[in-house]
C-alpha cells in the first residue's frame, strides 16, 4: 500500500498513532458539528440582530438627516444597545477591505447586512480587537457604526476552541508519557539481545514493563543461560580432547626427534604439526571471544602490525589515516590474519584496504587467486567446510578460518561478506559499525 511507507516504523510511533488518531478525528468531528450546528447559527442570529439595528438606525436618520440627528441616535443606541453612531460628512466608503482570519465571520455579517440594508455598506472586523466597524453610505457622507464584537459574533466559539486545543495537548502529553514507559522495556530488551549477540555483559538487564514484555525478557534470560551452558560444555569438551591428544602427540614428536632424517620421518613430523594446527583451530572456534573487552584503536597502524606478523611476501596496505574504532584487538587481529592467511595460500598477490563512510568502517582483504564461485560463497562460511573445487585440497587447514572471521565481525556488530576482487580473485570485506 502506498500509505504504508508514510506510517511510523517504531512501536512508540505506531502506538501513539493508534491513540492520537481517534482523538484527533473525534476532536475534528466535534469542532465541525459545533461550528456548523451551533456556533454558526448563534453567530448568524447575532449578526442578523446587529444588522437589523443598523437598518433601523439608518431609516431613523433618513427621516431627518443631519449631524444632530446622528448624535441623538448615538445617545439613544450607545447605552442600551452598545452601538455608537456618527456622521462623517463628505466622506465615502473605503475602497479596500481586510478579511478576518475566520472568513465565515465576514460571510455571516455580510449576508445579514445585505439582507437588511438597501444602501451600500462597508465593514471591518479586524481593525479593533473588541469592536466591529460598519459604515453605510448616505447622501451627506458616511454613517459610521461601532458595535461591540460580542454583539456580532458568539464569544463561546473561541473559548470552545481554546479548551479543545488544551484538552488535546494534555491528552497527547499523557499518551506520550504512557507509551514511552511501555516502549522503554522493549527497547531495553532489544539492546540486551544485541549486546548479548556481541558478547557483552548484560548482567544489569532486568525484565520490566507489561506482563508480556516481562515474560519475553525472562525467556530471553533463560535462553541466554542455555546458550552459555552449551558454549561452556563445548569448550570444555574440546579443551579436554585437545589436552588428551597433545600428550600422545608430544610423545610422538619426541620419538621422531630421536630418529634419523628420512622422507618418511619428515612426513610424520609434518602430520603431527598439522594435527596440532587442527587442534588449535578447533579450540579457537569453540572458545569464543566473550572475555575480551573493546578499546579505541587506530586502525591503519593496527592493520600494518597484523600484516607484518605474517610471512613474506607481505600484503599491500592502503587506506585512510586517522580512522579510529572501538574493537576487540585480539579478536579482530585473528579475523584479519585468517583472511590474509587464506589469501596468501591461494594467491600470489594480496592487498588490504581500509575505508570509512558515515556509518561504517570497511576492511577489505583481496587476492588474485582462483576465488570462490558466487553460488558457493554461502557454503564457505560453514564450519569445517573446504571448497576443494575452488581451492587446492592439499593446502593445510580445517575449514574454520572464514567461520571464525565471520563470528568475530558479528560480535563487533558488523558482518563479513565475500565478493569479486578487482585483482581477479576473492575479496573478503569486513564491515564494522562506527
Amino acid at each position: 500500500m502506498p500509505l504504508k511507507k508514510y506510517l511510523p516504523k517504531s512501536l512508540f510511533g505506531r502506538a501513539l498513532l493508534i491513540i492520537m488518531l481517534p482523538i484527533a478525528i473525534m476532536q475534528i468531528a466535534v469542532a465541525y458539528f459545533f461550528f456548523n450546528a451551533h456556533w454558526n447559527q448563534v453567530t448568524a442570529n447575532l449578526s442578523d440582530s446587529v444588522a437589523a439595528d443598523v437598518s433601523v438606525a439608518v431609516q431613523l436618520y433618513k427621516q431627518s438627516p443631519s449631524v444632530n440627528r446622528a448624535e441623538r441616535l448615538d445617545n439613544m443606541l450607545r447605552p442600551k444597545m452598545e452601538l455608537s453612531v456618527a456622521l462623517e460628512e463628505g466622506d465615502s466608503l473605503p475602497a479596500t477591505t481586510r478579511d478576518s482570519f475566520f472568513s465565515n465571520l465576514d460571510k455571516t455579517l455580510r449576508r445579514s447586512l445585505r439582507n437588511s440594508l438597501t444602501d451600500e455598506f462597508w465593514f471591518d472586523t479586524t481593525r479593533y480587537p473588541n469592536h466591529i466597524d460598519i459604515r453605510v453610505a448616505v447622501d451627506e457622507g458616511v454613517l459610521r457604526f461601532i458595535a461591540a464584537r460580542e454583539r456580532v459574533f458568539a464569544p463561546t466559539g473561541f473559548v470552545f476552541i481554546f479548551w479543545l486545543i488544551t484538552a488535546t495537548v494534555l491528552l497527547s502529553l499523557v499518551s506520550i508519557l504512557f507509551i514511552r514507559n511501555q516502549a522503554r522495556p522493549i527497547s531495553e530488551l532489544a539492546d540486551a539481545a544485541d549486546a548479548f549477540g556481541k558478547g557483552q555483559d548484560i548482567s544489569t538487564y532486568k525484565p520490566s514493563g507489561a506482563s508480556e514484555v516481562r515474560l519475553a525478557g525472562q525467556s530471553f534470560l533463560k535462553m541466554r543461560g542455555r546458550i552459555r551452558r552449551h558454549i561452556e560444555q563445548r569448550t570444555t569438551m574440546l579443551a579436554g580432547v585437545s589436552h588428551d591428544l597433545r600428550t600422545p602427540l608430544t610423545r610422538l614428536k619426541l620419538h621422531l626427534a630421536m630418529q634419523e632424517q628420512s622422507v618418511e620421518n619428515d612426513a610424520a613430523r609434518q602430520d603431527i604439526k598439522d594435527m596440532e594446527s587442527m587442534l588449535d583451530g578447533y579450540l579457537d572456534f569453540a572458545r569464543g571471544l566473550e572475555g575480551e573487552g573493546t578499546e579505541p584503536v587506530e586502525m591503519k597502524s593496527f592493520l600494518a602490525d597484523v600484516v607484518s606478523k605474517l610471512p613474506e611476501p607481505h600484503a599491500t596496505l592502503v587506506g585512510d589515516d586517522n580512522i579510529t574504532a572501538d574493537i576487540r584487538p585480539q579478536a579482530l587481529e585473528r579475523a584479519v590474519m585468517n583472511l590474509l592467511s587464506n589469501a596468501q595460500k591461494y594467491a600470489n598477490m594480496c592487498r588490504v584496504s581500509l575505508t570509512q563512510n558515515e556509518n561504517n568502517i570497511f576492511i577489505a582483504v583481496e587476492d588474485d587467486g582462483p576465488g570462490i564461485p558466487a553460488e558457493k560463497r554461502g557454503e564457505a562460511f560453514k564450519a569445517f567446510q573446504r571448497l576443494d573445487t575452488a581451492r587446492n585440497q592439499n593446502i593445510e587447514g580445517v575449514g574454520l578460518g572464514l567461520s571464525i572471521a565471520r563470528d568475530i565481525a558479528q560480535i563487533h556488530g558488523g558482518a563479513l561478506r565475500l565478493e569479486d576482487s578487482e585483482l581477479g580473485g576473492l575479496k573478503a570485506l569486513i564491515r564494522l559499525p562506527v
